[in-house]
């Protein structure tokens, strides 16, 4: 069994305990093979739809017999061969039936730990552990544990990452969470209907198949066209209802917390002093209610929602919580481009602006779906000034800023001399809120 790091002269260093997932993931697991039959039919369903008129009713029944044995073996070998330990410094995760691999993950390296429970896993008191690390492409995990050990296990990481020795992160628990924001589902449901995106899904899944079955008289191109739109049309109307659905943001010492779902309940955090950008939406049939969407972005970390619609003033509520010290300025406070914007992007220069504050670098974008960037100083990576020929011409720049989460916030169409301060201030504001940022660490 591996041992846990420790340090030279102090003797051989103790052996981290490993822990089996939950029982019931063989279950989970065993509809792999099963499920690269499925993906072979809906790849090809023609030769699939042959190769099952040329079997008969005793082939059919020995492939059941050796499809169920084999598909519930690999199932209990994938779940009798994954451990995973926590040591003193990471957590280890081996997998692997024939090819083994061990993950090492740096606790000081965790953005975020997650809890999620699908459906069928909540009936079954089970919940899966997902966890952002910097510098990770995707997400490890942990499924499944049982629901008191995921969040028993999520506090442990979260207090070890703090640096609370391991002693004390097992015996802190879950640290306990006020209630800051409740998106009621009325509002939420409104809110979808009132989103053009819905529309136009719905529109395109009722339009298309149509035209399509006029011109081509195929039933399979009908469908093959028609099924998607739907799917695309459900979506973002149902699928994010159902996902949004009692969508709640908690403060506690480990940052905000999110849990939302009606089927799958997903638990997830947003990390303290990680947030690199905060966005402000304000779809154009919102504007009547001053209903806004907040999104984020996070430096390795795939959380991207903070709240799906709530009160302009609710969400300031939650965005100072996100970004302490900063104020969500107003639109009048935003400076629009010279008016010679409008021969580089007819119109819809007019939803562009601007505004610097001692704390955030704001820039707005959008006419019917406007979009209000906020990026705090301390996270400003760098800082570019761009010039095309026609902007040359009618002595216009854009300033772009860009962050720790690889996204970009573009002041677009500025005078070229406004955009030359501007980039010259940013850099130094850059600079000034590094030095002076608090360090990014859990429950401080």
């Amino acid at each position: 069994m591996p041992r846990a790091p420790g340090g030279s002269g102090a003797g051989p260093a103790p052996l981290a305990a490993e822990r089996r997932l939950h029982p019931v993931t063989p279950f989970r697991r065993a509809w792999a093979p099963v499920a690269v039959l499925v993906g072979w039919a809906v790849h090809d369903p023609n030769q699939a739809q042959e190769q099952l008129t040329r079997l008969t009713t005793t082939t059919l029944l020995i492939a059941l017999a050796v499809l169920v044995p084999a598909s519930s073996l690999y199932g209990f070998l994938t779940w009798w061969f994954t451990h995973f330990a926590v040591t003193d410094g990471e957590l280890r995760i081996r997998t692997g039936l024939l090819f083994r691999r061990t993950a090492h993950i740096r606790l000081e390296r965790i953005q975020a730990v997650d809890v999620s429970q699908p459906l069928l896993a909540r009936v079954a008191g089970v919940a899966k552990l997902r966890l952002d690390v910097v510098g990770a492409e995707k997400k490890d995990e942990l499924a499944f544990l049982g629901e008191e050990e995921a969040r028993a296990l999520r506090a442990e990481l979260l207090a070890r990452a703090a640096g609370f020795a391991p002693e004390a992160a097992r015996e802190m628990g879950e640290a306990p969470a006020r209630e800051v924001l409740r998106v009621p589902a009325r509002e939420l449901a409104i809110a979808l209907a009132l989103t053009g995106a819905s529309w136009g899904a719905l529109a395109a899944a009722l339009v298309v198949p149509p035209v399509l079955w006029l011109a081509t008289h195929s039933v399979w191109t009908v469908l093959a066209t028609g099924v998607p739109l739907l799917g695309a049309a459900g979506a973002s109307s149902v699928g994010r209802f159902v996902g949004e659905y009692d969508w709640t943001v908690g403060e506690s010492p480990d940052g905000l917390r999110i849990d939302h779902g009606l089927l799958d309940r997903t638990h997830e955090t947003v990390p303290p002093g990680r947030v690199q950008t905060v966005r402000i939406v304000r779809p154009l049939l919102w504007r009547r209610r001053r209903w806004v969407r907040v999104e984020l972005d996070v430096a390795g970390s795939a959380n991207s929602v903070l709240v799906p619609v709530a009160p302009y003033e609710a969400a300031e509520v939650v965005v100072a919580r996100v970004l302490p010290g900063a104020v969500v300025p107003a639109d009048a406070s935003l400076e629009r481009p010279p008016r010679r914007a409008g021969r580089c992007v007819p119109l819809w220069w007019r939803g562009y602006g601007i505004t610097v504050t001692d704390t955030v670098f704001a820039a707005r974008h959008g006419l019917l779906r406007r979009r209000l960037s906020l990026v705090p100083h301390a996270k400003v990576q760098s800082v570019r000034l761009t010039q095309g020929p026609w902007q040359r011409l009618w002595g216009l720049a854009d300033v772009h800023v860009d962050t720790g989460a690889g996204k970009t916030v573009t002041a677009r169409l500025r005078d070229a001399q406004e955009a030359a301060r501007l980039l010259e201030g940013q850099a130094e504001r850059s600079r000034t809120g590094r030095r002076d940022s608090r360090p990014d660490r859990w429950m401080t």
